[in-house]
């Protein structure tokens, strides 16, 4: 985000309320760049993932960022499943994703040797990533524009004006700024930010729910080459299976509805993992899963409800004040990242 406002022009300052930057939901995910299967036609997640995705592969290559286009299969394990995928497919290819490829069974086989189906479609443009490496990129191109970072500076409060923006800063030493534009891309702390603020209309800032997800890795030698991914439920995509940049193997996310941000992982949990990989992954040891990661999804739907789209609130939700404000911002928001960034720079009037 601040990268592409400095690349349009601006003098930015990314206020970051910890000591390092991406320490929350930016680094605490699956590390997938998305092609864009899922989502409804038309919206945002739709849209920004799939040019977000195009965007984010040549940036990696520009910038030597580590990442991999291994592709992933999607699997049933049931007759009862098989329609899914080709909803699956028809919506991809609605979203513009027309890549994927249909297999059968022994087709998956000869892919994936150890996973269990009856059918399944395979991504060629869904690939991972290095987050880490990624947002030093990403800063070292904003600083190299002439915009810093301040650490250690959370937002406590402010004014928004038509053409002004007053923003309090906590920290160690304590100050006011004054901007032409304020940005809130403050993931989990979106709504708190938005509140904070005093001419923010509160009918403009979304409910929030926390949706924690737990990973586990599997020790030794990984019997996967691409990603593999089950039927998605209605909260996320399934425990799937998902490979780091040197090729080991780690299962996640679930989804378990808390109300508190807190990233302790739970090892009783391994047992359900298990239950659920063994559907396409039936040789699985279960005393090969070690605890891994935790993250916790910045829903804005209820666990009642459809998921949510991201909501992008700008300027004209906020009265003309010089703000904007991003929530939701779940996957496919890493994917999408590069494109979020040139739709609120659109959304601010601040093209280049």
């Amino acid at each position: 985000m601040a990268r592409g406002l400095a690349l349009a022009g601006r003098e930015v300052v990314v206020l970051e309320a910890e000591a390092h930057i991406g320490t929350g939901t930016s680094s605490r995910n699956s590390e997938v760049i998305h092609a864009g299967i899922y989502y409804p036609t038309g919206s945002l997640k739709a849209r920004l993932c799939v040019s977000g995705r195009r965007l984010l592969y040549r940036y990696c290559a520009a910038k030597s960022v580590p990442h991999r286009n291994l592709g992933k299969v999607i699997v049933a394990t049931s007759a009862e499943e098989l329609p899914i995928l080709e909803f699956y497919r028809r919506q991809a290819s609605a979203n513009g994703v027309d890549d994927l490829v249909p297999l059968d069974a022994a087709q998956v086989q000869d892919l994936e040797p150890e996973v269990y189906c009856v059918g399944g479609l395979l991504s060629p443009s869904t690939g991972i990533v290095d987050s880490h490496a990624l947002m030093l990129a990403l800063q070292a191109d904003l600083e190299a524009h002439g915009g810093i970072v301040v650490c250690n500076s959370p937002v406590i409060g402010g004014m928004v004006r038509q053409k002004e923006v007053v923003v309090e800063v906590y920290g160690s030493e304590p100050t006011t700024l004054s901007a032409k534009l304020a940005v809130n891309c403050a993931g989990l702390s979106s709504q708190a930010v938005s509140r904070s603020f005093r001419d923010v209309p509160p009918a403009s800032i979304p409910p929030q729910y926390l949706a924690k997800g737990y990973y586990f890795s599997l020790s030794g030698r990984s019997p996967f080459h691409r990603l593999v991914y089950p039927i998605a439920s209605s909260a996320g995509l399934g425990i799937h299976v998902t490979l780091d940049l040197s090729g080991a193997a780690r299962f996640g996310p679930d989804v378990q509805w808390v109300d508190t941000i807190d990233y302790h992982h739970d090892e009783s949990r391994r047992t359900t993992f298990a239950e659920a990989i063994r559907r396409y992954y039936p040789a699985l040891d279960e005393t090969r899963l070690q605890p891994a990661h935790t993250g916790i999804r910045p829903k804005i739907s209820s666990p009642t409800d459809p998921a949510a789209d991201f909501l992008i609130r700008g300027p004209v939700n906020h009265a003309g004040g010089a703000y904007v404000a991003l929530y939701g911002i779940e996957s496919p928001g890493l994917t999408a990242s590069l494109a979020i960034a040139e739709h609120v720079v659109e959304l601010a009037g601040l093209q280049s």
